[in-house]
């Protein structure tokens, strides 16, 4: 699992590790490892590194010291370097000196050679800094159509929120030290790839703030049968979803949980038959009461909100067991907010609003601060909360945060959200902590999205489709 840290405790930590490391050590490892990305992205783009042309755009103070040490170890591998200094006064002295003592030039904003790049580097403001970019700096990229790599994250790009009120940097790749930083996991398409260069700060940065689950976290915690299991032990997850106008939501979400890994499906509802003819192996009734017993309910998709869809919802709630409540269910928990009182207080819940739900639950939108969004919500519902958009967040009731890893924007299609709350229902039904559940189907859920996609736009039946094929990459070596 990988561990995300906020700017102040990345802060807090550097200047713990500066207090006894000679100085200017930290920034010329960084700046190394910013050098070498670079030489990378000269290699892909252009098929060498010597004689190739790179600007550094910088600015004041640390950040721009990295991009200026950078370009002094890219002149020592044969670059052409051209520093834009857009503070001169407040350039970081020793890299300046650096660069120029390699051979590098400086020029002025106007003067810079920027349509001649084969690389920009953006060493313009680093983790201390908020909102977009100055005019001068959003002048300068503009006119930017060589790759970009920036050093610690895109300038104009908020570190903790990911917020872009303006002008900002979109990287090709960036390079990033000592701790991972909100930035890079909820705004991945500003950051590109991110490469992460090891300063020594583990020892001082204590419990991440957010985490990202790795390969192995998916792999070893998605259930599959044993030698002794059997249908029943391996959890029954129960489905109320659909009507008899639009099934599809019925279909999603049950064929979800058969291809999961569900024991047994039970579905309840008026899409019964139409259930049946795409998915024999579930057992499917008319009503929610006559379903038998689950382990875990998915409820909402396509039930309506009125009150059918309400009495539905509550016996759900009233059953004892985890439930994951989607698209219907979280509009009626909105409206009648009275629903919840059927739910055991110690009994999970799992709501996965997208951004409109979200606002019809909690009276505002997410806005540009979705974790800190997601966490309240988790507190105030007493419930997992999963926030969906490109960059999944889920948060629990103790403000533990997950952030998922984007696959591309593949799963913005009608029905996505049906196949994802079937996943969840089946790991619930196995009794997998929600939270833990909502991590790893939004996970496999991206993986067969992208599966499905293969480059091009898809469609939740073939994202259902393509849930083996992504259970099956991670439980293989290197996922």
């Amino acid at each position: 699992m990988r561990g995300i840290w906020t700017t102040p405790r990345v802060r807090a930590a550097e200047e713990r590790l500066l207090a006894r490391t000679p100085e200017g050590a930290l920034m010329r490892r960084a700046a190394y490892g910013v050098a070498v990305r670079a030489a990378e992205l000269l290699t892909e783009h252009t098929g060498r590194v010597a004689g190739t042309r790179v600007v550094l755009v910088v600015g004041a103070g640390n950040n721009g010291g990295d991009a200026l040490w950078a370009g002094h170890f890219l002149r020592r591998r044969g670059v052409g370097v051209t520093a834009v200094l857009l503070r001169p006064d407040k350039a970081h002295p020793a890299g300046l000196a650096a660069l120029r003592r390699a051979g590098g030039t400086v020029r002025t904003a106007a003067e810079a050679p920027i349509e001649n790049a084969d690389l920009v580097i953006d060493g313009v403001v680093g983790i201390s800094a908020r909102g977009p970019l100055r005019p001068e700096a959003a002048a300068v990229f503009s006119r930017v159509t060589a790759p970009v790599l920036a050093v610690d994250l895109p300038s104009g790009v908020d570190p903790d929120t990911g917020a872009v009120a303006g002008p900002a940097v979109r990287a090709t790749s960036t390079v990033t030290f000592g701790a991972l930083k909100p930035v890079h996991v909820v705004r991945p398409e500003y950051c590109g790839d991110t490469v992460f260069v090891d300063l020594g700060l583990a020892d001082e940065l204590g419990e991440p703030d957010l985490r990202q689950l790795d390969d192995t976290d998916v792999a070893e915690r998605w259930p599959l049968p044993g030698p002794q299991d059997n249908k029943y032990t391996q959890g029954v997850t129960g489905v109320a979803a659909g009507s008899s106008t639009y099934p599809g939501a019925a279909v999603l979400a049950a064929g979800a949980a058969v291809s999961a890994k569900a024991g047994m499906v039970r579905y309840a509802g008026p899409a019964a038959d139409v259930v049946r003819s795409h998915w024999p192996e579930v057992v499917a009734t008319g009503s929610i009461t006559d379903a038998g017993r689950v382990q875990a309910w998915v409820v909402g998709p396509g039930i309506g909100t009125g009150r059918e869809g309400r009495d539905v919802l509550a016996t759900a709630l009233g059953q004892g067991v985890p439930v994951c409540a989607d698209a219907d269910a979280i509009t009626i928990i909105a409206r009648h907010p009275e629903v919840l009182d059927a739910r055991d207080p110690d009994t999970p819940l799992l709501l996965t609003p997208h951004d409109g739900e979200f606002e019809r639950l909690t009276g505002s939108a997410p806005g540009d601060d979705r974790v800190a969004a997601a966490r309240e919500a988790a507190r105030r519902f007493h419930a997992v909360i999963l926030l969906k958009g490109h960059c999944t967040v889920i948060a629990d009731p103790q403000g533990e945060v997950l952030v998922n890893r984007p696959r591309g924007a593949w799963l913005a299609t009608a029905g996505s959200g049906d196949v994802l709350s079937g996943l969840i229902g089946s790991l619930l039904a196995a009794g997998l902590d929600p939270w833990w559940a909502a991590g790893l189907a939004a996970d496999v859920h991206a993986r067969a999205g992208e599966i499905a996609a293969g480059g091009a736009p898809t469609s939740a039946s073939r994202v259902l489709a393509a849930v083996p094929d992504a259970i099956r990459q991670v439980r293989s070596p290197g996922g």
